[in-house]
């Protein structure tokens, strides 16, 4: 693929392949905070849950997700996406309609699991590590494309799901949400009829090697330096955006806004990340991500230190569209990051540890957030120390890098 093709004629020439991330990371949404989370009032009060208690169970499913994903991830250097994507969609779906007949609190922690791993984790995962060995020159884009997905799923589904708790019980919510994952099936297959073969199938001619000019394992980089002082600043942006959209009916509470007013702000925050994602996978196809790694979430401190402070909605709407940008832009040079630092071959091993790691780090922010609000202090309070949190881990990622950089540099750019 040429280097200065124009991006409509890449899309429309690549629609199939690109039109399966989509696909797949939009129905990831079903798995992903921003959705389950506007069902946390319903579901407390249904149970008698606090917000402590909610956040645990949230907790405690997300993590059973880790262990699983870093088992399972590895599947995708193996098989076809059209084959596990069919797979994971089925689970999803499955797991939708087990929370639509969800008995009792005891059951939820397995609830969550199911949707987290089948959602966040392995259908995002399949869709970034296809995208990713599929293309070479424009990889930065074609992630970004991809990833509109999760920004379509962001701005459509929680206002939709919100308008809808209006006219239908909860439950009868989710089996909506099972349909639609059931209808997307054969979509899915239709798209990657004619696929593009991993390289377990075939020698990969979009191929690159990472540092050292070699690809690397997930055993070695996971002794690698490099990885250890990366991952804080890479976990900021879901830790942190998991807690938001986790909270939005405490945050709506403690500032006095409607939670419908609030909710209608998530398209501001994905038109934000909308341009910023596209913007971003121009940048790193030109410059490498390693060069942008350090300075990139500043915005997400700034950001948060926006929405502490808001007062009204408009204030609120510029701090979600800071946020945005930064969580957007996020989306589309960490997937670029794995594959310059660490190569193509090993991929899908390697990214399902960096996805353990970030499903940890969402995880363990709405369960520390919410034992924070049972402690009376409530998240806008929170906010300060996540600014402070995410420029520190900007610095050791900026230290990261300089050691590295003294030793060799990832490759920068897209081979042919």
């Amino acid at each position: 693929m040429g280097r200065h093709m124009s991006r409509s004629r890449f899309i429309l020439e690549n629609r199939r392949w690109l039109g399966a991330g989509v696909l797949l990371t939009f129905c990831s949404g079903f798995g992903q905070t921003y959705f389950i989370a506007i069902f946390a009032g319903e579901i407390r009060a249904e149970f008698g849950l606090t917000d402590g208690q909610w956040g645990a169970i949230y907790t405690a499913g997300t993590l059973a997700s880790v262990g699983l994903m870093l088992w399972l991830g590895g599947l995708a250097d193996r098989f076809r996406v059209r084959h596990l994507g069919l797979a994971v969609l089925g689970g999803l779906a499955l797991a939708c309609l087990a929370m639509a007949a969800v008995p009792a609190a005891w059951a939820l922690p397995a609830v969550i699991f199911a949707l987290r791993f089948c959602g966040q984790g392995m259908a995002f995962h399949l869709a970034m590590v296809g995208v990713s060995r599929w293309f070479a020159a424009r990889r930065g884009q074609a992630v970004a494309v991809a990833g509109l997905g999760v920004a379509a799923g962001e701005a459509l589904l929680p206002i939709t799901f919100v308008a809808l708790m209006g006219h239908l019980p909860w439950r009868a919510l989710w089996l909506i949400a099972a349909l639609v994952l059931l209808a997307a099936l054969p979509l899915l297959w239709r798209l990657l009829r004619v696929e593009r073969q991993p390289q377990s199938f075939a020698a990969d001619p979009e191929a690159r090697t990472g540092l050292d000019g070699r690809h690397w394992t997930r055993r070695e980089m996971l002794r690698h330096p490099l990885f250890w002082m990366v991952l804080p600043l890479f976990l900021a942006p879901p830790s942190f955006a998991t807690v938001l959209f986790f909270s939005p009916v405490h945050l709506a509470a403690v500032k006095g806004w409607e939670l419908a007013e609030f909710v209608a702000l998530f398209p501001v925050y994905t038109a934000a990340s909308v341009s910023a994602m596209l913007l971003a996978g121009a940048f790193v196809d030109r410059l490498g991500a390693a060069r942008l790694v350090p300075f990139y979430q500043v915005p997400l401190a700034g950001g948060f230190l926006l929405l502490s402070g808001a007062e009204g909605i408009p204030g609120a709407g510029l701090a979600m569209a800071v946020l945005g940008a930064a969580v957007g832009t996020h989306a589309t040079l960490v997937q670029a990051f794995w594959v310059e630092t660490y190569g193509t071959r090993h991929l899908g091993s390697i990214r399902s540890a960096s996805v353990a790691a970030m499903v940890l780090g969402t995880a363990l922010g709405p369960g520390i957030s919410g034992l924070l609000i049972d402690a009376g202090i409530t998240f806008p309070e929170q906010m300060g120390g996540i600014a402070a949190a995410i420029l520190m881990a900007s610095g050791l990622a900026y230290l990261g890098l300089r050691r590295v950089a003294r030793t060799g540099s990832p490759a920068r750019g897209g081979g042919a």
